[in-house]
């Protein structure tokens, strides 16, 4: 077997790093304990790993946002910081899920590591189940939001959605469903399509989700639609019928995903890097949703004839 690669960030999982105009690079993800967002900032990619840590929200004791903090997301929304994240009032179980809903916290200050978060409260999406992983990102003048959530009439955990946005934390349409679990290697354990990340290159714009248990048959999807169609309509996307990154035993990579998207720095606009996280085992112990060794990597992003993504090495599930 060739060597173990080498974690950015140890025991972060559902990294997003998102460069802004200002020439840093912000990371945030969920943390072992769930129980607060963090931040960190640095001029590298390279430089995130030992940059210092910054607590910008701490879950409440008690109410429906009190626990299990997940997969926090930091975006620059028309002129302020939002971070979107999912949490749930325990760790009860009903209905096989966790009651998990989706929430967006801001800061106005230029510098998201310094001054004042301010709760903007619950993102309803008009539909009261199970629900989180959310991003957003803008084209053509409209904000998307884009999120995975259970719909009851539908077999499995969660699938993706996209609406317009009236606000940065509040929608300007119904839900429209882009996804949901079908294939083989979506269904492994559990019926999940999860942790959408954008990327607009080439024409086209992509949505890179997660699937299936996140154990080593986590793997990453990919839909895309043309730049110039209408992204509420879901006949304007295609699925990939296979998985686009899935465990890679030869280099030790098991179950990467829950991905994002960011740019090298290096002046050509189009160093795309794949950001996501993966353990480097695979024998857990219990459930591994409490399993804190998820750790964050990155990797460069490259392109075939045709345009379009070319993830890298995956083995066959």
């Amino acid at each position: 077997m060739a060597d173990v690669l080498k974690p950015l960030i140890e025991q972060r999982a559902d990294p997003h790093i998102y460069r802004h105009s200002d020439g840093y690079y912000y990371f945030t993800a969920s943390v072992p304990q769930y129980d607060r967002i963090e931040l960190r900032r640095a001029d590298s990619i390279a430089g995130l790993a030992g940059a210092q840590t910054v607590d910008v929200w701490h879950k409440p004791e008690t109410g429906p946002y009190s626990d299990l903090v997940w997969a926090p997301e930091l975006h620059f929304n028309q002129g302020a910081w939002y971070v979107y994240f999912a949490a749930a009032p325990s760790r009860e179980i009903k209905h096989k899920l966790f009651q998990h809903r989706m929430y967006a916290i801001r800061n106005t200050n230029a510098n998201p590591l310094e001054g004042e978060w301010e709760f903007m409260g619950q993102v309803d999406t008009g539909i009261d189940t199970f629900c989180l992983d959310a991003t957003t990102f803008e084209h053509d003048g409209v904000l998307y939001y884009l999120w995975a959530q259970k719909d009851v009439a539908i077999e499995g955990n969660s699938n993706l959605y996209i609406a317009p946005m009236a606000t940065p934390w509040q929608l300007a349409g119904p839900p429209v469903m882009l996804s949901k679990p079908e294939f083989d290697w979506e269904i492994r354990s559990f019926w999940v399509n999860e942790g959408p990340s954008v990327l607009k290159r080439n024409g086209k714009i992509f949505i890179s989700y997660s699937a299936s248990a996140t154990d080593e048959n986590y793997a990453m999807g990919l839909l895309w639609a043309a730049d110039s169609a209408d992204l509420l309509d879901p006949a304007a996307w295609t699925k990939s019928p296979e998985p686009v990154f899935a465990t890679c035993y030869e280099h030790g990579i098991y179950g990467p995903g829950h991905n994002s998207f960011t740019t090298a720095g290096d002046g050509d606009g189009d160093g795309v890097l794949l950001v996501y996280h993966a353990r480097t085992y695979t024998e857990i112990v219990g459930d591994p949703l409490w399993n804190p060794d998820r750790h964050t990597f990155v990797k460069p992003l490259r392109w075939d004839a045709q345009g379009m993504p070319v993830f890298g090495r995956s083995s066959t599930l």
